[in-house]
């Protein structure tokens, strides 16, 4: 944890109740241990929405939907959500969220590596959220610098890795490096960018909050 876990339960503390399905799914996936957004990055990816009012919504790594049945509920009306899934056991369970929470209209699953997806997405999103394989972020980065639009935000979740994150290459568990470094250069990366303008957020279990620059911007 990285922050403070009083403080973190306070903050929760001040959680309002979901929709019942969002609860249901929420309670499944944590009996079932699948790693869904933590309960402080629900307010924060729902103000976010409210602030951006966005069109098109592009998550990297689907789970088994929760977060994005949570943002179908926050985002406005017209808006659509395109979420890229490649465990395949997780699959059919997302496929039969969406038909429970009645989202099947505004929630297009793409199944498969996103590294072979990405390139074939046309246009561009508005909002990407990135909650995938952490060693794939870096990977990912050119395509979602291109797809997402000017004045877009990209939200990426679980970049400070419990804190591990400022820890030496070899504090870190061997089995654990090579994200680490991947997630490092990631990082370092994105703040860098002409093309983005990022804050690094100690929520939940860390974040990036980037705005892509407009040309003249740049």
């Amino acid at each position: 944890m990285i922050v403070n876990e009083r403080i973190v339960d306070y903050i929760n503390s001040m959680n309002v109740a979901e929709s019942e399905i969002c609860n249901q799914i929420e309670q499944e996936a944590r009996l079932d241990d699948v790693p869904i957004i933590r309960k402080e990055m629900k307010n924060f990816l729902k103000v976010l929405l409210a602030l951006k009012q966005p069109k098109k919504i592009l998550e990297v790594g689907t789970a088994v939907g929760y977060s994005a049945i949570l943002m179908s509920e926050y985002m406005p009306k017209g808006c659509t959500i395109t979420t890229i899934e490649n465990y395949d056991v997780r699959i059919p369970i997302a496929k039969n969220n969406f038909k429970r929470a009645e989202k099947e209209d505004v929630i297009t699953l793409l199944e498969g590596d996103a590294m072979e997806i990405l390139p074939t997405l046309q246009g561009t999103f508005d909002f990407i959220f990135m909650d995938a394989a952490k060693g794939q972020y870096i990977h990912f980065l050119p395509q979602i610098e291109r797809l997402l639009s000017e004045g877009g935000l990209l939200l990426s979740d679980n970049v400070l890795q419990d804190g591990e994150i400022v820890e030496s290459h070899y504090a870190v568990t061997r089995r654990n490096r090579t994200i680490h470094t991947r997630m490092r250069e990631y990082l370092y990366t994105l703040t860098h960018m002409d093309a983005f303008t990022t804050s690094i957020v100690p929520i939940g279990d860390g974040i990036t909050l980037s705005v892509k620059k407009m040309k003249n911007e740049e």
